[in-house]
């Protein structure tokens, strides 16, 4: 792989935060709660709605690369979260594939209307408390956060789904409708055109 390979392969890991919902055994599954919510359930939804908006604005945000856009795809996808939850079917994969799915088609229809723009990578408008401020922790991570916004939007997603995100490769290709070969190719493009973008960023790579 080589040594800025395996540095870019290093820092998705380090710079990526990924949280199991869910894993507690005390607490319903995902599909249990998806299964509660298709009857109505408004408690099954908050518990979804807080159990994921945390990883669903960072997924939004390290798409779109702009903090309103993420927020606004993060909404909607909540609301057809609700609106839909009628469609989902268990044998048809894990709740959070197709919860990905709808968001990351939100994400990819707002990317095509915009015009070409700026990325935000070093403001926080929303203050303390936001789940945007961890993504400006290192230099490291916005270093990546700006290669990974260089990526087709495709490679970039199966990154964030797998490594940020903790979806299977199965999962991750259900979200993005394509088979799991398609997915894993989609990951090597991905991680060698990384490699690419930050060859000559290797010493701040490097910077603690």
């Amino acid at each position: 792989m080589g040594e800025v390979g395996f540095l870019a392969s290093g820092c998705l890991r380090a710079t990526a935060t990924v949280t199991v919902a869910g894993s507690a055994s005390s607490e319903p599954s995902d599909e249990a709660l998806m299964a509660r919510l298709t009857d109505g359930d408004e408690a099954a939804y908050e518990m979804l709605v807080d159990r994921h908006l945390h990883s669903a604005y960072r997924f939004a945000y390290r798409m779109v690369g702009q903090y309103g856009e993420a927020e606004d795809a993060v909404q909607e996808a909540f609301l057809r979260l609700w609106q839909k939850a009628g469609q989902w079917r268990a044998r048809r994969g894990s709740f959070k594939a197709w919860f990905y799915r709808l968001l990351y088609n939100l994400c990819v229809d707002m990317m095509r209307r915009r015009p070409p723009f700026e990325p935000e990578l070093d403001e926080d408008p929303a203050g303390p408390g936001n789940p945007a401020t961890e993504l400006h922790a290192t230099q490291r991570a916005r270093l990546v956060m700006a290669a990974l916004l260089q990526l087709p939007e495709r490679q970039r997603a199966a990154l964030l789904l797998t490594y940020y995100e903790g979806l299977t490769n199965r999962e991750a290709a259900t979200t993005l409708n394509v088979g799991v070969k398609a997915l894993e190719a989609l990951l090597v493009r991905g991680r060698r055109t990384l490699v690419r973008t930050l060859a000559g960023r290797k010493s701040e790579l490097l910077e603690d």
